[in-house]
């Protein structure tokens, strides 16, 4: 048993990519190993950023051997009449002493599988040493990494993300000789690129690590990162502060450097006048530092950055990111201040020259549109329709603000600043950044009532403008991002439990747009569209996907209202009687499928078996229980009252033809069962449920 080191030693890997890239040598190398039958106890990876490596402990020193059987010719064809080996069978043993071997006719087995019986050969193959497998299994998994552009270096014509300086590949402390990425391998590495330049001979593969720590290289990518955190958080405390660290950010920076040194700076508080988005934007994205926040979320004066040297003047090294950081956030103040001579209507004025999309007008357009359908959706939810009106107009007025052209992530929300300092209303002005609201999956929604109008009206006019173009997303391209346009409209109706009809909405929506839409089927595909994301959103949940379609089944127009049958019908899956409703429902169904016409009301003078009567007093019964429960729309107390129909109706599938030959007693049954539908289909298609 040995243990095996594998270095790849370049220039600057990629920062953004370099976890990526570490967790996809680890997965192909590990897998190559299974597919070789090599045995190993751990295998761990470490990247930095010159490095990516792997440690394999425990690998042993040969493939077990393995054995393959050689299948010959079906036995009648193999052998004449007297025993002796045909032409076909001395053609196999020929074959398989081509190979080396020294086989006569009595070394030969017989094999059957169902279509007869064989001559065939059992080789044993040796297993080849582990050693003289790894240079191509290393180098395959190299070939296979997810590496969009790769380059080459001088004259060679060896291909990878980034020029390789040199290669590594050991068992415990002897090198394994090969040619990798067109590089010798050898027991030679590098430290730190300024602490420790120089080639150093690694001793040992299980020092691996220990002798580049002594050299200033954190190899291991997850210590530094938590070695990051900690001292981050040191840094915060100190002065009473909060970090923001972005998960992406913090894969970067621990990307970006081999020994992490976290150093405080500040900035001159005068800049925190600007929209404090600004100001993280810029740090985080151009100059890779945390900010700081009290304990309100307010951004302090200060923020905390990453330094790959242990310089022994800190104080100079912090001056230098100070003089650095200060031009950005003069850049930022500048056009915050430049947009701010102006107020925020003037801005909007100047959309009217600005595309929305070709065939769907300005942007100025696009604001009138979400004002009209803003000012509905406000009167419906009981907020100022005025108000709504007047955040349409301003919405997108923040796109032509210097500010956002310099930062676009912050659309919205210096609308919302520079409608604060123009006098507009409270409301108004915070609606303006809410619209944007949620961003992502799991994001949080709006929470005013105008900017919940103006969140849903910004998304349904996208929505009905694309698809009224038929430009509706395909495959992977959602260039609006239509899909998570339509899960907004629906988590921002659920959990702010809006009972608003979509369809309506969608056809608001419609009119707006005059006569600019030709898709004639507009609205079909919107409301089929936005429909197939309930699937999406719901099983992310965890719910049963016929439970979505057994809902979907009655099509209902308010998502509010979608989703509380959605949780009705889950509570109900969990009864006893959950299963046989379900058959039984769907039985029904099937019957009533093939009648020519059921009837809705049941005679009961015609009902003549015991199981029949039995059902039709538990229907009028369940009538009456679930009646209230309709009224408020407790299906979950519809359903969990229906349950009370699952033996009677058991009972009169067992002793009751429904098909009877006397035609008004078959009528009357039918609209026996048609009842048992309507009652269940009143909250969803239980019959749709699985076992």
């Amino acid at each position: 048993m040995s243990t095996i080191l594998f270095e790849l030693g370049t220039e600057e890997l990629p920062p953004k990519s370099l976890k990526t890239l570490q967790n996809a040598l680890y997965d192909h190398v590990k897998t190559a190993l299974g597919e070789q039958n090599i045995a190993f106890d751990d295998i761990k990876a470490y990247s930095a950023p010159r490095r990516l490596a792997l440690l394999i402990k425990g690998v042993g020193d040969y493939q077990p051997d393995r054995t393959e059987t050689k299948k010959g010719p079906n036995i009648k064809a193999s052998f004449d009449a007297d025993g002796n080996l045909s032409r076909a069978g001395q053609g196999f043993l020929q074959g398989l002493n081509a190979n080396g071997l020294n086989l006569t006719k009595d070394d030969l087995i017989t094999i059957s599988d169902k279509k007869g019986e064989y001559i065939a050969y059992t080789l044993t193959i040796k297993g080849e040493k582990v050693t003289d497998l790894m240079p191509s299994l290393i180098q395959k998994a190299l070939d296979d990494l997810p590496i969009a552009k790769r380059m080459r270096s001088g004259a060679s014509k060896d291909e990878f993300v980034r020029p390789v300086q040199w290669v590594v590949l050991m068992a415990d402390d002897a090198v394994i000789p090969a040619r990798i990425q067109g590089h010798d391998t050898s027991n030679r590495s590098r430290g730190h690129r300024y602490h420790a330049p120089d080639f150093f001979v690694i001793d040992h593969a299980e020092h691996y690590e220990s002798l580049l720590a002594e050299r200033f290289v954190v190899a291991d990518f997850a210590k530094r990162q938590a070695d990051i955190v900690a001292q981050v958080q040191k840094l915060s405390n100190e002065i009473g502060a909060n970090a923001i660290v972005p998960d992406e950010l913090l894969d970067e920076v621990t990307a970006l450097v081999d020994y992490p040194v976290a150093l405080r700076a500040s900035f001159p508080e005068r800049f925190l006048a600007v929209p404090q988005e600004a100001l993280i934007s810029t740090m985080q994205a151009d100059q890779k530092y945390f900010c700081l926040t009290d304990d309100n979320g307010k951004l302090k004066p200060n923020f905390i950055f990453i330094s790959n040297i242990d310089s022994l003047d800190k104080s100079a090294v912090i001056l230098g990111n100070e003089k650095v950081v200060r031009p950005r956030l003069s850049d930022a103040e500048f056009f915050f201040l430049q947009d701010q001579k102006r107020p925020l209507a003037d801005f909007a004025e100047t959309l009217k020259t600005r595309v929305f999309q070709d065939k769907l007008g300005t942007i100025w357009e696009k604001g009138e549109r979400i004002a009209k359908l803003s000012a509905s959706i406000a009167t419906q939810i009981g907020a100022n329709p005025d108000n709504a009106s007047r955040a349409g107009i301003l919405a997108k007025a923040d796109l032509a603000t210097t500010l956002v052209g310099e930062f676009p992530e912050l659309q919205g929300i210096a609308g919302t600043y520079y409608a604060h300092k123009s006098g507009e209303k409270a409301d108004v002005a915070n609606a303006i950044s809410e619209q944007y609201l949620p961003k992502f999956s799991g994001d949080e929604l709006p929470k005013t009532p105008i900017g919940i109008a103006l969140a849903l009206s910004d998304r349904l006019d996208t929505l009905v403008g694309i698809f009224g173009i038929s430009q509706a997303p395909t495959g992977s391209k959602d260039p609006f991002s239509l899909r998570r346009a339509s899960i907004g409209i629906l988590r921002i109706l659920i959990e702010n439990k809006l009972p608003l009809n979509l369809a309506s909405l969608v056809r608001e929506a419609i009119a707006n747009f005059g006569d600019k839409l030709t898709n004639a089927n507009t609205f079909d595909d919107v409301m089929e569209f936005v429909g197939s994301r309930y699937r999406a959103m719901y099983t992310e949940q965890g719910v049963n996907v016929d439970t979505i379609q057994a809902v979907q089944a009655i099509n209902p127009q308010s998502p509010l209202d979608f989703d509380e049958r959605i949780r009705a019908v889950q509570a109900f899956r969990a009864l006893p009687q959950a299963q046989v409703l379900a058959e039984n429902n769907k039985r029904v169904a099937n019957i009533l499928a093939k009648a020519d016409n059921v009837g809705e009301s049941v005679q009961e003078n015609l009902l003549t078996e015991t199981a029949e009567k039995a059902l039709y007093q538990a229907i009028l019964s369940a009538k009456e229980t679930v009646k209230p429960l309709q009224d408020k729309a407790d299906y979950q107390g519809v359903l969990t009252a229906l349950t009370a129909l699952a033996s009677p109706l058991t009972e009169f599938f067992d002793n009751v033809m429904v098909n009877a030959d006397d035609e008004n007693l078959k009528n009357n049954r039918l609209a026996l069962l048609g009842q048992v539908r309507t009652l269940f289909l009143s909250v969803a298609d239980i019959g749709v449920l699985q076992s």
